[in-house]
Parts: structure tokens; sequence; C-alpha cells
């Protein structure tokens, strides 16, 4: 089961957009130094919609590569075609990846019945851990309980990134699929809330940097040390926001850039964070406490 403080990374690139292989890798051993139990890359963070395949494929590799087996690693294999979700989650098991991640099918807009066909076809083709990702917001589908829960009764389908920030929602989940059925919250907002529910942790956006923190976080809650958890939910929420000025992932590129980590370039259509953004970015990251 997953669980903890897992983060959706972020994908470095150069001023001309193209991968900068030794920033992502650098960011990940320091992602898993600070304590993050779980890695997460090209997902929508990752700028899944504006890399080729092969750069996909390519940056999934490295990680798996640089984690080196200290950290489990939920690839990202979603598409709005089943066909080339199956070959991106058969290239995450080729690779090493522990489970993969895989996004409701956007802009075709499926019915429940197309929902379910599209996981049992993936699930049967590759024999690797799925956790589904539902994100109504950008998908513009909401995978039901019921379909969740037919879904779960297959041995390769584990999980759900559940990011409707429906605090319901993972109550009706661990009643329909079981308390093994790992629920992982999409929303750094309700993390605390989303584990109060029932849930087991977050694939976070700010622990790309705030990992210490969040780890810390999750930590404290898994051992009973509520307040102590809600105490750092707090430090980070002005960070949460600001991570959400504009559309993610350019303030968490901003936020890495201002602590060293990694350029701030996004690639089109996503245009360069305003300057009014990159201020409350920079002010949230001082507030928080994690920049000078």
């Amino acid at each position: 089961m997953f669980q903890g403080s897992l983060v959706a990374l972020i994908t470095p690139m150069r001023p001309d957009g193209s991968l900068d292989e030794k920033a992502f890798q650098d960011f990940v051993s320091w992602q898993i130094a600070e304590g993050t139990e779980g890695l997460i890359p090209v997902g929508t963070t990752g700028e899944s919609p504006t890399l080729s395949h092969a750069e996909h494929k390519r940056v999934v590799e490295l990680c798996i590569a640089t984690a080196a087996g200290r950290v489990p690693v939920i690839a990202g294999a979603g598409s709005n075609s089943t066909s080339e979700a199956i070959d991106l989650t058969r290239h995450a098991k080729q690779a090493g990846a522990t489970a993969a991640l895989v996004v409701t099918p956007y802009y075709n807009k499926p019915t429940q019945e197309g929902l379910y066909r599209h996981y049992m076809a993936i699930a049967d083709a590759v024999d690797l851990p799925i956790v589904i990702y539902n994100i109504p917001p950008r998908s513009v589908v909401d995978m039901s309980v019921e379909t969740m829960a037919r879904l779960a009764k297959h041995p390769n389908i584990v999980g759900v990134k559940d990011a409707t920030a429906n605090l319901a929602r993972p109550i009706h989940t661990r009643l329909a699929c079981g308390p093994e059925f790992s629920q992982l919250s999409g929303e750094d907002h309700t993390a605390i809330a989303f584990l109060a529910a029932g849930g087991h942790g977050c694939i976070s956006v700010t622990a790309n940097v705030a990992p210490r923190l969040c780890a810390e976080m999750h930590r404290a809650w898994a051992a009973g040390r509520v307040a102590d958890a809600m105490a750092i939910q707090e430090r980070l929420t002005p960070v949460h926001d600001a991570m959400f000025c504009e559309a993610s992932p350019g303030p968490v590129k901003v936020a890495a850039q201002l602590l060293g980590l990694a350029g701030d370039t996004c690639r089109l259509p996503l245009a360069p964070v305003a300057d009014a953004n990159k201020t409350r970015v920079k002010a949230a990251l001082q507030e928080a406490g994690l920049l000078n």
C-alpha cells in the first residue's frame, strides 16, 4: 500500500525548453534525502501533456534509475487513448516502476462504462499495479465510487489519487473498495482532512519545494501527533495557495528556481508566471520559513 508524503515531480527544463536531465536526477535524489516516501514522474505537474512519448519514457527511466529502489516510483502513464495508456503502462513496467498512475481520459468524456472498460483494458494488458487518477477539474469526468468499486476487484488496480476535494469521497471509497485500497489525496489543502476521512497519504505539488515538512506532517499524523500535523498544515497553507495562483506547474517551478533547485521554464501553452504572482510565491516561501 502506498502512503505518506509522495511528490508529483516537476520536470526541470532549460531556458530553451529542453529537458534538464541532470537537474531532474539531482532533484529526485534531494527529494529522497528530504524524506519523500514516493515519486510520481510525468504527471500533470511534470508537464506530461507537452512531453513527447520519447521524453515521457526517458523521464520515467531517469526517475527509476535515480531512486534505485529506495522509494516507490509510480509512473504517470495516462492518456485519453486506451492504446497509448497501455503502451505507457507497459513501458513503466519494463523500466522497473513500482506502479503506474493512470488519469481518467480527458476531453473524450467517457461514460462510467467507458471508464470501466478503459481501466480494465490496461489492467488486463499489463501486470503492474495501477493507481487511478480521478481529477474532474482537468479531465471533465468524475469516476463514481461504484465504478471504482468494480475496478478495485481487479488485482492490478490498487488505489486512487483523489483530486475531487470531496471529503466524503474517501469514506465512501473505503466502504466500497475496502481498507487496503490505497487512497491518496491529490489536493494539498485537504491532506490532513483526507487522512482523517480514511485516506493513506497525499501526492503533493507543495512537496516539490517543502518535502521535509510534508513528510514530517504525515509522520506526525501516523504517530498520533495530530496537533503537530495540524501545525505543519497551517504553516504550509500559504504555500499551497501560492502553488495554484496560476496554472500548475508554473508557480511551483518559480518556487523551485527561488530555492535553487531547478529552472522555472514551462512549455507553451503555459506562459511565464506574472511578476505579481512570482512575488506572491516568494512571500509564501518566506512566510513558511523555506526561503530567507
